[in-house]
């Protein structure tokens, strides 16, 4: 049986068109194709544009604003192409899980193998196809169902100053209150995309089982004003100046263990439960925290008679993102917390 990727769409055609990416079932375990919706809105010249969502299967609000696009925008509306996967892990976006049914983790996935299980044929298939066809990518994710990061678009942090600086401010068309940095050091979908030298835009749309309809409205707004900013969908670019809002907060949630951390497996590995128990949330994400400041404390079920222990900040800056499912296992990561950041100190950095 053959291994190879097909996608039921021409990718140099003009129009819109909604397909497929067919993946073969893998040979050595047998199972069925895999089929990953795929879709092109194309008018013209001007940029090529890569729109995901369901890097990881229960982060649904990427999925539907995706999905909206899909429908809601014409090709007439379109300068250049835009290039729509909405739902990237389609079994696990059903199963409301974050990894595929085999375990694995497609955004850890990059850059692939031609020659592996599927996850690995999908994520070369956007190394290799997708990626090198982009001007830009927006990969759009959130904290999935067990945890809350403030809802925002963040970046990975190239190190060519004028990539850095195209992608802040791609980044800043979110017009969320926050944006964060995170490493580029990983085999990450967007850091795979910022080493080929793409503009890449990233999200943090909230989290947990239930969809804000702030968060999805931004999730719209933010997406297609990003489509605005770099050419590729008619219509006024709006800021938060325009809008009548104050500056964005910018905070560096870049640590030496080469991630931010996940919300749904894990988030930075400094802040970690001290104690198995439940998880009491004192601090909601967004907001500033001190150094040694709690976010928040476990009890124990097992022995009621013991006080809970306090989960602290390691430093002063902003609380980005937490766990909110209450049972946790000692040592299991539990927050993103992150120190603010001028812009111009960004940009300038070497």
């Amino acid at each position: 049986m053959s291994r190879v990727v097909e996608c039921s769409i021409d990718l140099g055609r003009g129009g819109h068109q909604v397909g497929h990416i067919r993946l073969p079932a893998d040979s050595s375990t047998g199972g069925d194709d895999t089929l990953v919706p795929i879709a092109s809105i194309a008018n013209g010249p001007g940029p090529t544009v890569l729109v995901s969502g369901g890097n990881h299967g229960n982060e649904y609000e990427g999925q539907l604003a995706a999905l909206r696009l899909i429908r809601d925008i014409a090709p007439a509306q379109v300068s250049g192409r835009i290039i729509v996967v909405p739902v990237i892990s389609t079994a696990a976006s059903r199963l409301a899980t974050r990894l595929w049914p085999t375990g694995e983790n497609f955004n850890r996935s990059f850059p692939g193998n031609p020659d592996g299980p599927q996850i690995e044929r999908l994520a070369y298939f956007f190394s290799s196809v997708l990626f090198p066809a982009a001007d830009v990518v927006v990969d759009m994710h959130s904290a999935g169902t067990t945890g809350w990061i403030t809802p925002c678009s963040h970046m990975c942090v190239p190190k060519d100053p004028a990539q850095r600086k195209s992608m802040v401010e791609a980044m800043e068309a979110w017009n969320s209150d926050f944006h964060f940095l995170y490493t580029s050091h990983g085999n990450y979908l967007p850091n795979e995309a910022e080493r080929q030298g793409k503009i890449v835009v990233t999200t943090e749309l909230g989290g947990t089982t239930r969809i804000p309809v702030a968060v999805q409205d931004l999730a719209w707004s933010g997406l297609t004003n990003v489509l605005r900013h770099v050419g590729a969908l008619e219509g006024k670019v709006v800021t938060r100046q325009s809008l009548g809002l104050p500056p964005a907060t910018l905070v560096d949630c870049r640590f030496d263990d080469g991630h931010v951390g996940d919300v749904g497996s894990g988030l930075h590995d400094a802040i970690v439960a001290p104690a198995s128990g439940l998880f009491e949330v004192l601090i909601d994400p967004g907001n500033p925290v001190v150094e040694g400041q709690p976010v928040g404390r476990i009890w124990s079920p097992d022995d009621p008679t013991l006080p809970p222990v306090d989960v602290k900040s390691p430093m002063t800056g902003y609380l980005m993102g937490l766990k909110t499912l209450p049972p946790v296992e000692k040592g299991q990561s539990l927050a993103l917390i992150g120190r603010p950041i001028n812009r111009e100190v960004l940009l300038a950095e070497g």
